[in-house]
C-alpha cells in the first residue's frame, strides 16, 4: 500500500473521484509526483490523505492505482503536457487549450491557468517539470 498527501484543497475532488462510475467534472482522479524510489504500482492499493505527518492528517479514502507513467509538464510560453515513456515509446503530447484545460481539470484545477499558478506559487521560476502521472480509480 502506498500513501499519498495532498493539499486540502484537492480533498471535495478526490472523495467525489472515490465513488464509483465514470470520471465527470469536479473529481480528481490522477495526481503529479516528483520521481521518488518506489511509487505505486498498477493494482495496488493507495491511501489518500489531507494533512499527512500533521495533526490534521485525514483519510480522504482508499483507491487502486490504475497507471504510474512519466509525466513532463512544460509551464513556459509554449506550454505543453506529455505523457507516456520517457524512453521513445507512445506519448500522449496535450499543446491546445482545450487539451491543457482538460488535463487541468483532471487533476483537480480550474482551468491550465489555475494549474500553472498552483505551481508557481509552489516552485517559483520553474517551467519545466519531469516526474509521474499517477492515476487511480475507485475501489469496488
Amino acid at each position: 500500500m502506498v500513501a499519498y498527501s495532498f493539499n486540502k484543497r484537492f480533498a471535495d475532488r478526490i472523495v467525489a473521484g472515490l465513488e464509483l462510475g465514470p470520471l465527470l467534472p469536479g473529481m480528481k482522479r490522477q495526481t503529479i509526483r516528483a520521481p521518488r524510489k518506489r511509487h505505486a504500482r498498477p493494482g495496488e492499493e493507495l491511501q489518500l490523505y489531507v494533512g499527512m505527518r500533521t495533526l490534521s492528517c485525514r483519510l480522504l479514502g482508499r483507491a487502486i492505482c490504475a497507471a504510474c507513467v512519466p509525466v513532463t509538464l512544460l509551464l513556459g510560453c509554449q506550454p505543453s503536457v506529455i505523457v507516456g515513456k520517457e524512453d521513445g515509446g507512445l506519448a500522449q503530447i496535450v499543446t491546445d487549450t482545450p487539451g491543457l484545460n482538460q488535463f487541468a481539470h483532471y487533476d483537480g484545477f480550474g482551468d491550465w491557468a489555475d494549474l500553472c499558478g498552483f505551481w508557481a506559487d509552489a516552485h517559483p521560476d520553474l517551467t519545466e517539470f519531469r516526474g509521474v502521472l499517477i492515476r487511480w480509480e475507485p475501489r469496488p
